[in-house]
């Protein structure tokens, strides 16, 4: 059975999204090297609507980028499966639709790949993964910075009680914690 894994980066107060990346994302060779071998090790993407129109926009154009080429090419080639109730098929990008409801569509999923399943984002997709408790571990790149506006990282959803696995900081102060929601 496949795990479903919650990927993202998060400014230190808990940020997802700032108008500009630049101002609190770190690229550090260290850390991006490990989250590339995250990426490599994943099976498939699942995404909601949002997320996937917003890197279908982004990540295809970006496989000359000096710094995210490496990524791009990976997260390009990966299959995707997208949950949507406004989006028909077929969809570009390596995508599918996933079919009825989340609490069938995501087990059988996990079932088919057998390995790693990668979420990227924390918006309401991610949300609506939490509550139904289909999400078996959360990776979250947390960076050092504040940033004042924006979405909270999970603002809504639990309570959720987590159990740390793995932190791992980086020379940046990049930290990488992973959790499995706790059993009990």
């Amino acid at each position: 059975m496949g795990h479903l894994i919650v990927h993202n980066s998060i400014s230190a107060n808990g940020a997802f999204e700032a108008p500009s990346p630049e101002d609190w994302l770190v690229l550090d060779d260290d850390s991006a090297n490990a989250s590339l071998e995250q990426l490599t090790l994943a099976d498939a993407m699942i995404l909601g609507r949002k997320t996937y129109e917003g890197l279908a926009a982004a990540w295809p154009h970006l496989a000359g980028d000096p710094a995210m080429g490496r990524f791009a090419g990976r997260i390009n080639a990966m299959p995707k499966y997208v949950a949507s109730r406004t989006l028909t098929g077929p969809l570009e990008w390596n995508a599918v639709l996933i079919e009825g409801e989340l609490g069938q569509a995501v087990p059988e999923l996990k079932k088919a790949h057998g390995g790693n399943l990668i979420v990227s984002g924390a918006g309401e997709f991610a949300h609506a993964l939490t509550r139904q408790g289909l999400v078996d571990e959360f990776w979250i790149w947390i960076h050092p910075a504040l940033w004042a506006t924006g979405p909270r990282f999970f603002d809504g959803v639990g309570p959720v009680r987590l159990q740390l696995v793995a932190a791992t900081p980086y020379r940046s102060g990049v930290v990488w914690l992973r959790y499995r929601p706790a059993s009990g």
